[in-house]
């Protein structure tokens, strides 16, 4: 086929898609089909499909066929993003904040202003931070279970950043890490933007499925593995401490290294010990109080092996030179004088709050969630498509995340996944009452 004449059946496929003359949701004839009617070869029929795919027109669902996409989201919605419009229910990222924190703040600040070390704040900061605020931080991880030393603890502007940085320092272009098949979309861009290839594991209802890790390592030159074993984000599961155990020794029989993210294990009530605790050889504990505190505290941290801590500070360097002094300096105090963990204590009642509020709202619904996570992961029936209940639900004023930014594998379910601590109990309850609505409609 010309070239012409191919370019000018994806451009007619794109201008109707555009138009509305072919609507989200739409059904387009299989591969074959379009060959036949076009006579084309199949491969150039496939090529069509894919050009409209990258162009994000398009969808094709193994078993199922090619589908017309809701393009008309806005920027941010259904992508795990937090680009929200103004007046819009937002289920689409966690901001949890608790009554009073501001004041908290205002008085962090006025204490700060009379500290007499105020001057030192305006200087630079050591790359890693200041050894008394890695100590600080060294304490707090005694009450998740795991014990470093000061040395071993580098702040950093936040988990993001904390996953940048050990990406970064410990892996290069083309390395092959093992995620699982539904993860953190903040690390798929990571991964993807540092060119490292990503290998789905499948995941069980439990945790991640640990033969598939083991063969895939067999098979493969597997460098990491990216886990999050205590409050899985999107899932919601904490891995017990055998499948820990097991993971573990994956790592230490194919030489793995471990990314721990723990950015939401402060809301599980005595979970197993870390990971980190398990292989502290080969273990980057990865965690920040952007959820547990506020997330406009952008403080980090990144728990490491003493002989890698060098190469981490080096990225620090790198990246941002160091936390900003004023930042660091209100999240050790909050941390000496036990506001973090008293905030961390209310919000896993929070958390345990609106899980409850969603179980009665939901109830008869499947879905899977953790008593005391912020989020669940709701699965859509057999012939629902999640683009469309997603525009439905911004119709209805509501914003909520699809499962194509959590999806490594190539079948992306139809799920949503709601995000629920970023709103008042009411509205949060007139939101899920909608999304029931629509879901079961």
């Amino acid at each position: 086929m010309p070239l012409a004449r191919y370019k000018l059946l994806v451009d007619g496929f794109a201008e109707d898609i555009r138009s509305g003359k072919m609507p989200p949701g739409t059904r387009l004839p299989t591969h074959r089909q379009l060959a036949a009617e076009h006579g084309l070869a199949l491969v150039t029929a496939s090529r069509v499909y894919s050009e409209l795919a990258a162009m994000g027109l398009v969808s094709g669902e193994t078993g199922r066929g090619t589908f017309v996409r809701e393009i008309s989201l806005p920027p941010g919605q259904g992508s795990g993003q937090m680009t929200v419009a103004a007046g819009m229910r937002d289920l689409n990222f966690n901001y949890p904040s608790l009554p009073g924190q501001a004041d908290l703040l205002r008085t962090a600040l006025r204490q700060l202003a009379l500290s007499g070390d105020l001057e030192a704040l305006l200087r630079y900061q050591p790359h890693a931070g200041r050894l008394h605020e890695r100590a600080a931080f060294a304490g707090h991880l005694l009450s998740r279970g795991l014990t470093v030393q000061a040395e071993q603890v580098l702040l950093v502007s936040g988990a993001q950043h904390g996953l940048a940085v050990t990406l970064m320092a410990l892996l290069k272009p083309g390395d092959v890490v093992a995620v699982d098949a539904l993860t953190y979309s903040g690390f798929k861009v990571l991964a993807e933007t540092l060119h490292l290839e990503i290998v789905a594991i499948p995941v069980t209802s439990a945790g991640t499925d640990l033969d598939a890790l083991q063969n895939l390592c067999r098979r493969r030159p597997v460098r990491a593995v990216y886990s999050m074993p205590t409050l899985h984000n999107p899932l919601g599961w904490v891995m017990d401490r055998a499948q820990r155990e097991r993971l573990v020794a994956i790592a230490r029989q194919h030489d793995l290294i471990i990314i721990e993210d723990a950015a939401y294990a402060f809301l599980a009530a005595h979970p197993p010990p870390p990971v980190a605790s398990l292989a502290p050889e080969r273990t980057v504990y990865v965690g920040g109080l952007s959820k547990s505190v506020a997330t406009g505290l952008r403080v980090g941290f990144v728990a490491a092996p003493l002989e890698w801590v060098k190469t981490l500070e080096r990225t620090i360097m790198a990246t941002t030179w160091n936390v900003p002094g004023v930042m660091s300096a209100i999240a050790v105090a909050w941390i000496e004088d036990g506001t973090v963990a008293q905030l961390e204590a209310q919000k896993r009642e929070d958390a345990q709050a609106r899980q409850a509020l969603a179980a009665q709202v939901l109830k008869g619904l499947a879905y899977t969630s953790h008593p005391s996570s912020y989020f669940l992961w709701l699965p859509l029936a057999e012939e629902a498509r999640a683009d469309q209940v997603a525009m439905a639900l911004q119709c209805e004023h509501i914003s909520v995340s699809t499962a194509e930014p959590f999806a490594v594998c190539a079948h992306v379910p139809h799920a949503l996944r709601l995000a629920l601590g970023s709103v008042t109990m009411p509205a949060l309850r007139d939101a899920l009452l909608t999304v029931r609505r629509l879901v079961a409609w």
